[in-house]
């Protein structure tokens, strides 16, 4: 059977040609396809390419995407003084319903979005030409778990949107908005969906493609669209399967988390891999993580390539962890220059620092002063002696993290706070496991403020955590702050203008 359905080709076409895709940790770049008319379907050994498909469209994530979906809380300022002044004035939820990079956030997402809708249909063709009918279900379930993750971030930008149902774009025309409780609800049931079907293991333990989504990844993301829903029951279920488990843990070193050896860590439930195929020179898979880094630096490798400063640790931010004593999280966060580390001390509380605060990393790269920043993130920087000798493009070899198990230790530790019960482990004994690898004190009868603070200083910089949090808890006055003014009216993005031009159901939202 040669067949492929019309409207495929429209969402994976388009994606995957000129595509390398990524198999068993992006160690050999697979070769590059298109499903076409002739894709044989009775070979079942095939079947895994197109889930290959969706996993190397989510990881061609657009530099424009992640920085939109996390720049408006008061962890993360955006850079100035560059030529995205749109950008700028989102993180001061000052919006242009016409800037592009509204744009290519919406479309990027769901066109991801479709094509895992266009890997269901194939993987069913070859389903019904004899392929290993379990083996089909469980990617099936990969590719549902891929679209609640894109779905889960498209609705906190934008509130309501479309949940599509099918592999067909053109349904759009005619399809309701659903409120953001409809999507994260939708979430919630399609994670129940693929649970059952899908491996019962660590990411890093899959032999067929390794780092792939698990029954866990899908846990954590029934627990994220949960706590949305303030479903804190839900969470605290969600997440203690997650603990009881037994197969992650926290990685020791909080710094070499967000390095190479934080790449298929234990503490990792979903990341997005990138790799360098151990060659100094060709073939690469990579995001652009120029995006975060310092504009200005002295690497320890000489002629290792800078960022463009865009995306800042906020002053706020600094000032909150020196409070509490932080120091192997702030300094894994925030990559110092020195006329940031002067403008901290122009505050009098902050005149005397910690001795270890630098312009210089404990991996020996210099941050030197630059226009648009005053620190750089440093969960999105690559030592220059972990680059693979002959690659120079910043961060390159990096993978980004989407979910750590740290994450599922503050939700599961918050909804018990918030009245949940749990079946694993105590609130205290949660949140201890992640300040004990901070270096701090352990705490006794947990409230859900000292929670929230301790996802601030551990989640900082990540998936806009930090924003969504106190727009759940409708903390709006964190959110106002350094000449920021926010009120409830602006938690949402508008609809990019392009689509309204297209959509009928965005017109008058």
């Amino acid at each position: 059977m040669k067949q492929i359905k019309k409207y495929l080709i429209y969402p994976v076409a388009i994606l995957l040609l000129g595509l390398t895709a990524c198999h068993d940790l992006l160690d050999e770049p697979a070769e590059n396809k298109a499903f076409t008319e002739e894709t044989d379907y009775t070979r079942p050994a095939d079947m895994i390419l197109p889930m290959i498909g969706v996993y190397a469209t989510a990881y061609d994530m657009g530099w424009e995407c992640y920085p939109l979906i996390s720049v408006r809380g008061d962890d993360v300022n955006a850079g100035g003084l560059g030529d995205q002044q749109d950008f700028m004035e989102t993180d001061f939820f000052r919006y242009n319903k016409d800037y592009w990079m509204y744009n290519s956030l919406w479309e990027a997402t769901y066109s991801k979005i479709y094509t895992t809708y266009s890997a269901v249909n194939q993987i069913e063709l070859y389903k019904e030409n004899g392929a290993n009918s379990q083996l089909a279900e469980q990617y099936i379930a990969e590719a549902k778990v891929i679209r609640a993750f894109l779905m889960f971030n498209l609705t906190r930008v934008w509130g309501r949107v479309f949940i599509p149902l099918d592999f067909n774009p053109t349904n759009l025309m005619t399809t309701e908005l659903s409120s953001k409780d409809q999507v994260m609800q939708y979430i919630s049931e399609l994670m129940d969906e693929a649970i059952p079907v899908l491996p019962d293991m660590h990411p890093r333990d899959r032999s067929d493609i390794r780092g792939g989504v698990t029954k866990y990844t899908a846990l954590a993301i029934k627990a994220l669209a949960n706590l949305e829903l303030k479903n804190y029951q839900a969470v605290a279920d969600a997440t203690s399967q997650i603990i009881q488990s037994g197969k992650f843990e926290l990685e020791t070193d909080f710094y070499e988390l967000f390095k190479t050896k934080g790449k298929l860590n234990k503490e990792n439930l979903l990341e997005w891999q990138y790799s360098d195929f151990g060659q100094g020179s060709g073939d690469r898979k990579g995001h652009l993580f120029g995006f975060y880094g310092p504009q200005n630096w002295t690497p320890k490798v000489a002629g290792l390539g800078g960022g463009w400063g865009f995306f800042e640790p906020s002053l706020k931010y600094i000032k909150f962890m020196l409070d509490r004593g932080e120091t192997v999280r702030l300094e894994t966060s925030v990559l110092f220059t020195d006329r940031g580390i002067a403008e901290i001390k122009n505050d009098p509380k902050y005149a005397t620092l910690p001795e270890w605060i630098s312009n210089t990393t404990r991996s020996g790269d210099a941050i030197n002063d630059f226009v648009r920043a005053l620190f750089s993130s440093g969960k999105h920087y690559l030592p220059t002696d972990q680059y693979i000798p002959g690659r120079t493009e910043y961060g390159s070899n990096k993978n980004f993290t989407c979910i750590r198990y740290a994450e599922i230790l503050l939700m599961y530790a918050e909804a018990l706070t918030r009245g949940a019960s749990g079946s694993s482990t105590n609130a205290d004994d949660a949140v201890n496991l992640v300040r004990t690898r901070a270096g701090l004190n352990r705490l006794s009868g947990v409230t859900s403020d000292q929670v929230m603070d301790e996802k601030f200083a551990e989640l900082a910089m990540e998936w806009g955590t930090r924003f969504y949090d106190m727009i759940r808890l409708e903390k709006y006055n964190e959110l106002s702050y350094d000449g920021r003014n926010f009120n409830p009216d602006l938690i949402f993005l508008p609809y990019p203008q392009n689509q309204v031009d297209l959509l009928p159901a965005l017109k008058g939202e």
